[in-house]
């Protein structure tokens, strides 16, 4: 197989606001990986861009992970060019989110043993997800639907960089979408509170006030979340380049491998191995780091 020719290429390094360890030590220490990259600080001691020529982004960021043993550093590598995405789509449930929706239902319904074990084997890729889904959504019926606005109250948090990183973009011109297997009564409030453009999702049955026990067909899944990447490409006339996509789960496995650059939230191994990179120690802000954003260029998340 031919060599691919080596062309410009940015690494970023981010860590966490905890633990800002990007020092001179580590730097230096990345440097051994990238000995002729040009450093740019973007927040001191918490994201640095090194900037070089080179021609397998996969191969040098595992390169870059061994330089930075020890240190809980995220690193992605990239081409430079297009870097500023102008499309973002984001799964929900354990991305956009801490929780995961229909299992905090579950807990509230006395199900949660149940529901949650179906829910991980779903998003480590061992079970289909539709299937899965509607699994999980029969154990639901006849639980009262109101329940809904007090979970939302009580238990739903957002992942800290979330709105910093939707209203950023914004700011800037880009498209966002929250795109989630999960159900609309959740992204239309989260999708609001954040700041997104639009969401889409599932829809749970619902008569006479409780849940049903049934999901509306068709279910957005794995292919449906895919799709809805290429159809807001397609709308808003942009190169594949010029997309970005974060989940967690096995079902945001298409809509990664489709985005310009996808990345992997604090993802199950099977999301994390197959994702251009991965966010394993730092918040959502990482992907505005990893766009070239200064701290000074970043909109508060109010």
């Amino acid at each position: 197989m031919p060599r691919s020719i080596p062309h410009p290429l940015v690494a970023t390094l981010v860590a966490p606001a905890a633990n800002p360890c990007l020092d001179l030590a580590a730097i230096a220490r990345a440097r051994e990986a990238l000995p002729a990259a040009e450093i740019a600080v973007l927040a001191p001691g918490r994201a640095v861009d090194l900037h070089f020529v080179g021609d397998d982004p996969a191969l040098l960021a595992d390169s870059l992970r061994a330089a930075l043993t020890g240190l809980p550093v995220d690193i992605a590598v990239q081409p430079s060019a297009a870097r500023r995405k102008r499309l973002f789509l984001a799964d929900m449930d354990s991305t956009m989110i801490g929780q995961e929706c229909i299992d905090e239902l579950a807990d509230m319904a006395g199900l949660r043993a149940e529901v949650s074990a179906i829910t991980e084997r779903a998003m480590r890729g061992e079970i289909a997800f539709e299937p899965a889904l509607r699994e999980r959504v029969a154990l639901l019926r006849g639980l009262d639907a109101a329940i809904v606005e007090r979970l939302l109250a009580e238990r739903i948090t957002l992942t800290p960089g979330g709105a910093e990183l939707v209203r950023t973009m914004r700011r800037d011109g880009a498209y966002t979408a929250l795109v989630s297997g999960g159900f609309t009564v959740f992204t239309g409030p989260v999708s609001a509170r954040i700041g997104f453009d639009m969401h889409r999702s599932n829809v749970l049955e619902i008569a006479d006030g409780r849940f049903t026990g049934d999901v509306r067909a068709p279910i957005l899944g794995r292919e449906a979340k895919r799709e809805t990447l290429l159809e807001l490409r397609a709308r808003l006339g942009l190169p594949r380049e010029a997309s970005l996509a974060v989940g967690d789960g096995a079902n945001d496995l298409a809509m990664l491998g489709e985005a310009g650059l996808g990345v992997a939230f604090r993802a199950k191994p099977i999301v994390a191995a197959a994702a251009h990179a991965r966010i394993d120690h730092t918040d959502l802000r990482a992907l505005l780091y990893f766009q070239g954003y200064r701290d000074e260029e970043i909109v508060s998340g109010g």
